[in-house]
């Protein structure tokens, strides 16, 4: 009598998988070599963290999962070549990354959830909190989240008060150089939240933060309809790659 698979089995499968980022037939295990090196990566990230790390060994140990039988190593050179940095390979836009041999769906998926939760962790250090407490934090979130886009996002930070920040929502997005925005609109949702002030924020893909005359147009009349209202403008930042521009600083408000 035949043995019968236990059913908690795997039926095996009748074609050989496949690895997303050759095209070819996964080994039945992995080579030796290639083990070692992940296990050694593996425990220098146990014991010492991600400080003595340099971006292409952490971005191996982020592809280990979306690719789990084969050297890594070349791709995430190709990844750092192609867009600078670790943050840039991580906020790459999907079709861009879909781009570089070896990138497959798999591997674009864990980098957007990456992104996502380095957002969410940021986000989190700034809603319900006071602004002028957690302006640092409030500055890196921005830089988070539209540092490294490549059209331009507008947003708006609704505050109580006590200026704690009580909502945080995007408003529109644009192209490359231009987002419309509609003063009255963001008027309207910061009565509905019932906000007693605003931060507005939007980036620069060009990675120059230097406002342009509808940047400061535009602020004004969000100010003006806002001041009608008695809602407060705090401040306008526009994000660039490697710093940001505040209106209040700046002189504009």
């Amino acid at each position: 009598m035949s043995r019968k698979r236990a059913f908690h089995e795997a039926p095996l499968p009748l074609f050989p998988e496949e690895d997303e980022a050759t095209g070819s037939a996964l080994p039945d295990r992995l080579p030796s070599y290639i083990a070692d090196h992940r296990k050694r990566l593996r425990s220098r990230f146990s014991e010492g963290g991600a400080a003595a790390m340099p971006d292409y060994e952490l971005l191996e140990l982020v592809l280990f999962r979306a690719i789990p039988r084969q050297d890594v190593k070349p791709l995430a050179r190709r990844l750092l070549d192609a867009f600078g940095d670790l943050n840039r390979v991580i906020t790459a836009p999907p079709p861009r990354l879909m781009e570089i041999p070896g990138v497959g769906e798999a591997v674009v998926q864990d980098l957007k959830i990456l992104e996502a939760v380095a957002q969410r962790l940021a986000r989190a250090r700034v809603m319900h909190r006071p602004v002028l407490s957690s302006w640092n934090a409030l500055l890196d979130y921005c830089h988070t989240a539209m540092a490294h886009r490549e059209t331009e996002q507008f947003r708006v930070l609704f505050l109580d008060r006590k200026n704690v920040v009580i909502a945080d929502e995007e408003q529109a997005r644009g192209t490359v150089d231009h987002v419309p925005v509609y003063p009255r609109e963001v008027v309207k949702r910061a009565l509905e939240l019932n906000a007693s002030a605003l931060i507005l924020v939007h980036n620069h893909p060009s990675g120059d933060p230097t406002p342009s005359e509808a940047d400061i147009s535009m602020t004004q009349q969000v100010q003006e309809a806002a001041q009608i209202l008695g809602i407060t403008l705090h401040d306008h930042l526009i994000i660039g790659k490697e710093r940001e521009l505040s209106f209040r600083a700046q002189g504009y408000l």
